[in-house]
């Protein structure tokens, strides 16, 4: 199979996660550290180090998937894809601080200007603000959907960064609903794990990362040589 093929109609959001479930739960304390860790470290340099460790904890989820057991350091061999990776954070993170920044200037300035507001007008502004808040957030959501098999993308193919994010989207397009279903899916296990004081939300983000892998695997088997 070559890197531009992929199957389609093989997501089943529920199965998915089933099967994410089985293929973690023997490490599961292992993986937990290991997401923890690189989520962490990740977000001391955010742009330039979450790239390589989204990397890092997919190789772990590739090799859990081929049977083998885990450790620490192979979450740094994330840096292997430093390049291709950071291209790829960048790629998703620069708009999103856009979003941010596209939400924050403007409430600011209605709240400088709120005195000189009627109410009519500050209504009117917050609501205008608001509608562009939730188209931004549509898009960034299609956007973040339409790039959810990159990562893995560069850890089992090698592809640079372009390749990656034009395969994912492709693959996504044709899984539509599947992948649809499973952002359902994760959204559902998310809120679950935020019931439980918050702090569950960190003991769901394995299972969330790993569905996504065992998806990413359906729509793309596996190769015939392992990972090294």
């Amino acid at each position: 199979m070559s890197y531009t093929e992929f199957k389609t109609g093989v997501i089943r959001p529920v199965e998915v996660y089933k099967e994410a479930w089985a293929m973690i739960k023997d490490q599961f304390w292992m993986v937990l550290a290991i997401t923890i860790v690189g989520i962490l470290i990740g977000s001391a340099i955010p742009i330039v180090l979450i790239g390589p460790m989204m990397c890092g904890i997919y190789l772990v989820l590739f090799q859990i998937y081929e049977g083998r057991t885990v450790d620490f350091a192979q979450l740094f061999k994330g840096f292997d894809f430093f390049m291709p990776s950071l291209i790829l954070a960048v790629i998703i993170m620069v708009p999103t601080l856009v979003l941010v920044f596209s939400i924050y200037i403007p409430m600011v300035g209605v709240a400088m200007a709120g005195p000189r507001l009627s109410e009519t007008e500050a209504m009117a502004a917050i609501g205008s603000i608001l509608a562009i808040v939730l188209l931004e957030t549509i898009v960034m959501v299609c956007l973040h959907t339409l790039l959810i098999f990159s990562f893995p993308l560069i850890v089992d193919k090698k592809m640079s960064a372009i390749d990656a994010i034009k395969t994912s989207a492709r693959a996504v397009w044709k899984n539509l609903s599947g992948v649809a279903g499973l952002f359902a899916a994760g959204f559902v296990v998310a809120l679950v794990g935020y019931a439980m004081l918050c702090i569950g939300i960190y003991l769901v983000l394995p299972l969330i990362i790993a569905a996504n892998l065992v998806a990413y695997r359906k729509v793309f088997p596996a190769p015939t040589t392992h990972l090294g």
